[in-house]
Parts: C-alpha cells; structure tokens; sequence
C-alpha cells in the first residue's frame, strides 16, 4: 500500500481513538448508576485503546515506506480531522481562528505533497 495512504489511515484511526476518548469522558460525566456508567467509559476507553495500538501499528508501516522528514508533518492531519468530527459528531464549535488554523495546515500537507 502507498505510503500516503497509510499516513491517511493511520490518521483516520488515531483521529478515532481521540473521538473515542471523548465520548469516554461525556459517559463519565452522565448522571447514571455507577456500574452502567464505569461500564460504558471502560468500553469506550478500550476502543481507544485498540485503535490507537492499531494506528501505531500502521504508522511503523508508514516508516518503512516514507522518510520520517515527510511522513511526521503529515500527522498534523490529525489535528484537521479531529477539529471536524468534533464539530459533526459533539456539535463543538470552531472559531474562525480553528478554521484559518484548518485552512493552514491542509494548505502545508498540500504543498508538502507537490514537493515530495
């Protein structure tokens, strides 16, 4: 598999780790039994957990084909991906400021990519 692809999917799955541990921290904070809500964090948690052992699987597979010089500023797609499903899934709101901060760094992955 291209080396880009798997920087995408490796961020993909880091990206739902985080949502993961998000929704981990809004189960804990519900107003239920304490066994039900323990429950649903832990469960939420070992999502995370599995899917951020799995993007750290992928991203050893990413360092094999791409030099880390490339491969790492790419990671900073997490941070668009997160911002968004954040704004989607936990109706977060972005600030124009987020936004431009968005913008910018889609901009930089972009420019990385016609040089590379």
């Amino acid at each position: 598999m291209n080396g880009y692809l798997l920087v995408l999917l490796a961020s993909l799955l880091a990206c739902g780790g985080q949502l993961c541990q998000k929704q981990a921290a809004l189960c804990w904070q519900r107003r239920r039994p304490p066994q039900h809500r323990r429950r649903a964090t832990l469960g939420w948690l070992a999502a995370a957990a599995v899917l951020l052992i799995i993007a750290m699987a992928v991203w050893l597979s990413v360092l094999q084909r791409l030099p880390l010089s490339q491969a790492y500023p790419m990671l900073s797609l997490n941070f668009v991906l997160v911002a968004l499903c954040a704004h989607w899934l936990f109706h977060e709101r972005i600030t124009l400021r987020q936004w431009c901060g968005v913008a910018s760094i889609i901009l930089g992955i972009a420019l990385m990519g016609l040089f590379a």
